[in-house]
C-alpha cells in the first residue's frame, strides 16, 4: 500500500509570548524588533519540532508571526488604511443568542480588518524571508524534508480588506494579483511548497455576498478563480496547494453553499493539491460529492481532505481517521490522496477553540490514522 502522507492546514496555536509581540505591533506600541525576530524564530522551531514529533511529513512555520493569515497583508503592503465595519456570517445572525454569547464570552478574534484605500504595492520580501528562514532552519534541526508555506489570496483579501480605492472589484483583484504574485513565487524558489488560502470561495457566499443568488455568486468565485490563477502562471501547480473553507468557527454553519455547488469552481484553479473540510457535522458527508464526480476531478489532482476537526477538543479516533482517509482513498488511489485538517488550529493570533497541547495530539491521531491505511 501507497504510504499516506501528513499535513495540516497551516496555522498552529502562538505561545504567549508570541502573541504579546504580535499584538504589540498590531497596537502600534513601542517594542524591541531585534527581541520580536528571535522569539518568533525560537517559536518556529518549536513548532517544527512538536510537528515532527506527531510524525506529520509536510510542515508548516504555523503563521507564527502573522496576525491571522489574510490581514498580515496590510503589514507588508500599501494601501491599506484605517478599519472596516465587521460583518458576521449569516448563519451566526439567524441565532443572535448565540452570536451574543460568542461576543460575551471572547469567543470573536480582536484584530483590525482596514479597507484599502490607496495603491496596492509590496513593501519588499524582508517579513516573508524572515519567516521562510526561520521554517527551513526548524526543517533542517528537525529532520524533515518537505514544508509549505501560507499565503493570502487575492480574493480572500478582497474579503478581509474590502475596496474603498479601485473602481470595480475586477480592477482590485486585478491589483492584489500583481501584488501578491512575488510574495508567491518566493515562497517557491526557496524550496518550499505554496499553500493560498481561499475561504472567499465558499466563507464569502455567507458573510459577504449573501444577498446574491448561488449562480450570481459562483460568477464573482470564478472572478476569484481567475486572478489567482493569474497570479500563479510562473508556478507549477504540483508546486501549490489551495485551501477552501466555511469558517473555522463553530457554530451552525446552516448557511453554507454545498460543496457540490461549487465544486466546478474549485476544481478550475490551479493548484494540484487541493485542501478541504470533511470532518466537521456540516461538510462530514460531502465525500459523496467526489465519488459522484470522480470524472470531473482532473487527473493531476491531489486530495488532502480534513481528517480532524479544527473547532473541538475530541481528539479524533485513528480508525475513525482511517475511515475518513479511506473514503478518498476508494474514489483516486492512495497516491492522491494527503491526509489533512478540516482548518488550521491558530487562525487569529491569540485565539484558538482548541487547546494547544490537544491540537498536537489531534494531529498524531491523524498520523496513527494515517498508518492504519497505508497498512
Amino acid at each position: 500500500m501507497t504510504k499516506i502522507l501528513t499535513s495540516h492546514v497551516g496555522s498552529l496555536p502562538r505561545s504567549q509570548e508570541v502573541v504579546d509581540f504580535i499584538f504589540a505591533r498590531e497596537n502600534g506600541k513601542e517594542y524591541d524588533t531585534a527581541a520580536f525576530d528571535a522569539t518568533m524564530t525560537a517559536a518556529v522551531d518549536d513548532t517544527v519540532g512538536k510537528q515532527a514529533k506527531a510524525g506529520i511529513d509536510i510542515v508548516s512555520d504555523g503563521e507564527t508571526s502573522k496576525i491571522s493569515y489574510a490581514t498580515y497583508v496590510k503589514d507588508r503592503y500599501t494601501g491599506f488604511s484605517g478599519d472596516s465595519e465587521r460583518n458576521a456570517p449569516e448563519d451566526l445572525k439567524m441565532f443572535p443568542g448565540f452570536l451574543k454569547r460568542l461576543a460575551d464570552d471572547g469567543g470573536t478574534p480582536q484584530y483590525a480588518r482596514p479597507m484599502c484605500t490607496g495603491e496596492v504595492k509590496s513593501k519588499g520580501q524582508g517579513e516573508l524571508q524572515k519567516d521562510i528562514d526561520n521554517l527551513k532552519a526548524g526543517m533542517a534541526k528537525h529532520g524533515v524534508t518537505r514544508g509549505f508555506m501560507n499565503a493570502a489570496s487575492p480574493g480572500v483579501i478582497s474579503l478581509f480588506l474590502q475596496n474603498d480605492f479601485y473602481k470595480t472589484r475586477e480592477a482590485y483583484l486585478a491589483a492584489l494579483a500583481d501584488a501578491m504574485r512575488d510574495e508567491y513565487e518566493t515562497i517557491v524558489a526557496s524550496g518550499l511548497d505554496l499553500q493560498l488560502d481561499c475561504p472567499d470561495l465558499a466563507l464569502s457566499r455567507h458573510m459577504l455576498f449573501n444577498d446574491l443568488s448561488d449562480a450570481e455568486f459562483l460568477k464573482v468565485a470564478a472572478m476569484h478563480v481567475e486572478a489567482l490563477n493569474h497570479a500563479l502562471e510562473n508556478i507549477p501547480a504540483e508546486k501549490i496547494r489551495l485551501h477552501i473553507c466555511w469558517g473555522n468557527y463553530e457554530g451552525p454553519h446552516c448557511c453554507d453553499i454545498p460543496m457540490d455547488t461549487v465544486f466546478s469552481t474549485l476544481m478550475s484553479a490551479k493548484p494540484q493539491y487541493v485542501l478541504f473540510e470533511t470532518s466537521n457535522p456540516r461538510h462530514a458527508h460531502e465525500w459523496t460529492v467526489f465519488q459522484n464526480r470522480k470524472s470531473e476531478i482532473p487527473e493531476n489532482k491531489v486530495l488532502v481532505p480534513g481528517v480532524v476537526d479544527t473547532t473541538t477538543n475530541f481528539v479524533e479516533h485513528p480508525e475513525l481517521v482511517a475511515q475518513r482517509i479511506e473514503r478518498f482513498v476508494s474514489i483516486v488511489g492512495a497516491d492522491r490522496v494527503i491526509a489533512g485538517s478540516d482548518c488550521g488550529f491558530g487562525t487569529f493570533a491569540g485565539f484558538g477553540a482548541v487547546d494547544p497541547d490537544i491540537a498536537y495530539a489531534k494531529l498524531a491521531s491523524l498520523v496513527d490514522g494515517a498508518a492504519l491505511v497505508s497498512g
